[in-house]
């Protein structure tokens, strides 16, 4: 009675072990009954049949990295190029990516190597490093249509490294050593045209400046002589009214002729004392008739100076 109760007893906890399926998140679990599927278990607490159900495939539905293996990929203009890198995809739908492809991941790494394969093939080397996005993009939109029969999303595909051969690379760095020094020499050449310009413009500027100064000193010049060259005149103009006032008074004609009778006898006494050599005048009339003048003038004069 005992054994019976233990068999009992053991047989229901096989029941209840076989017909009780706890699923964790993130998790899917594919049953089937009697060979057939049956459904999709959603995560938590859930009931089977025992013996007649049974859990065929589990799926982890979090995004999974998958390393694609690196390969040799040949470009447009037949340069060997060495790729490498990694694909990012989820399952969608645990159902067929159960029953649509045996191994569902190996099915994209391999596609996604032929197509890589494909679309570098149609580029020339420098356009494969200059066009890592419009690369990914087109891998992960032929992925991603393929993968749909497979309950597979492909979320993304990145490249991780382009390594050309040694050769190729040793060109590519003497052509970006050219390059650079190019840009150096242009920079060099254009700072230097800079400084002739900067050079030229402040000479310029220094020329014109003194230029302008030089006018400016010779109309301040200019007008300074005008100014008084014009005083000078209006001073001679005044001296000369004052000397025609006094000519055009009384005995002021008579005054003027003894000045000059004055000036010419002084003129001669000056001459003979600077030179040994005594000077006498061609026309001694002339030297006569000028003292009989002035003389005359002082007998002129003095008669009417005498009574006032």
């Amino acid at each position: 009675m005992e054994i019976t109760a233990t068999i009992l007893f053991v047989i229901a906890i096989l029941f209840i072990a076989r017909s009780v399926r706890v699923v964790p998140q993130q998790t899917a679990y594919v049953v089937e009954r009697l060979g057939k599927y049956h459904s999709t278990l959603a995560p938590g607490l859930n009931f089977l049949v025992p013996f007649v159900d049974r859990l065929a495939y589990k799926h982890s539905l979090k995004e999974v990295p998958l390393d694609v293996p690196s390969q040799v990929c040949i470009t447009k203009d037949n340069t060997q190029l060495q790729v490498d890198g990694i694909l990012y995809f989820q399952v969608t739908d645990p159902m067929r990516a159960s029953y649509g492809s045996s191994n569902y991941v190996m099915a994209i790494t391999q596609l996604a190597q032929t197509t890589l394969r494909s679309v570098i093939g149609k580029m020339e080397l420098d356009k494969t490093f200059e066009e890592r996005e419009t690369i990914n993009a087109f891998v992960v939109n032929a992925l991603d249509e393929a993968a749909l029969t497979w309950g597979v999303k492909v979320l993304r595909y990145e490249i991780k490294d382009l390594t050309p051969p040694a050769e190729i690379l040793r060109s590519m760095q003497a052509q970006i050593t050219a390059e650079r020094e190019k840009r150096a020499l242009i920079a060099a050449s254009e700072g230097r045209r800079q400084e002739q310009i900067n050079i030229a413009t402040g000479e310029r500027e220094a020329f014109i400046a003194r230029s302008e100064g030089e006018k400016q000193a010779e109309i301040n010049k200019a007008q300074g002589e005008a100014a008084a060259i014009a005083t000078v005149a209006e001073a001679s103009a005044e001296a000369i009214r004052k000397i025609a006032a006094a000519i055009q008074s009384p005995g002021g004609e008579q005054a003027v002729q003894l000045k000059v009778a004055e000036k010419a006898v002084d003129a001669y006494a000056q001459l003979a004392q600077k030179n040994n050599t005594m000077i006498v005048p061609g026309n001694m009339t002339e030297v006569a008739a000028l003292v009989g003048s002035a003389m005359s003038l002082m007998r002129g004069v003095g008669p009417s100076a005498g009574p006032r």
